[in-house]
């Protein structure tokens, strides 16, 4: 097998890459990322330095940040799901998707996430104030942009679907997503029915009680 993903399931970009194996259902090798397991930690330390993940590996060749990765899958391992369209403008559009869910929904999420693990003397409340705000920002647009669509750049499932899933999941458990924006609550439900993002979700069902903020009971 030369696939190997260096991965942990609660990580929201390692879903997002896992949401493209599923979909296509493409053979791979999981390296599961563990403190327990040092050698595994060693390997991908030495693979990419910086340490971010997820980070896949193709029979010596790596790839690194989960937008890339699934963009990889496409050309060198595609399937019946093209996440990425071949028309060049509709790829733009999903491109720009992409970018909107990474940048206004997991990063303001994550400094929310992030703030609540440090010390209290050291939390930027500031900071987290305008994260929040970022994302009641961000709901209100992508309110608008999907009414009337399916998915997040028209009727096609896609890589920024990808970046969607585990974006607002982990979005709506940190700072609600308000019951008036019912086009985005409609997505994510449906973002959750979709079978490769289930079992990316369900896979991670071991490692809620790690989620700082106290998970909720629910999805």
């Amino acid at each position: 097998m030369s696939l190997e993903l260096y991965a942990h399931p609660f990580s929201s970009y390692c879903q997002k890459a896992l949401i493209a194996l599923y979909e296509n259902g493409t053979p791979f090798e999981f390296r599961m990322l563990a403190h327990d397991n040092p050698q595994i930690m060693a390997e991908f330390a030495e693979l990419w330095p910086i340490k971010r993940f997820p980070v896949l590996v193709d029979s010596g060749r790596t790839v690194m940040e989960a937008s890339i990765i699934i963009e990889y899958l496409g050309l060198h391992y595609p399937g019946p799901v093209a996440l990425l369209p071949a028309d060049a403008r509709a790829a733009l559009e999903v491109r720009g998707m992409d970018r909107f869910f990474d940048n206004y929904i997991s990063t303001p999420q994550q400094k929310v996430v992030f703030d609540s693990l440090r010390p209290e003397a050291e939390r930027d409340k500031r900071g987290v104030a305008e994260a929040r705000a970022m994302l009641d920002t961000a709901y209100a647009w992508l309110d608008k942009t999907m009414a009337g669509r399916q998915w997040a750049a028209g009727g096609t499932f896609s890589l920024a679907d990808c970046a969607a899933a585990p974006a607002l999941f982990y979005a709506d458990w940190t700072h609600p997503i308000d019951a008036r924006f019912t086009h985005v609550r409609a997505y994510r439900e449906r973002l959750l029915a979709r079978p490769s993002f289930a079992r990316a979700v369900d896979e991670a069902r071991p490692y809620r009680p790690l989620f700082p903020l106290g998970a909720p009971d629910r999805d």
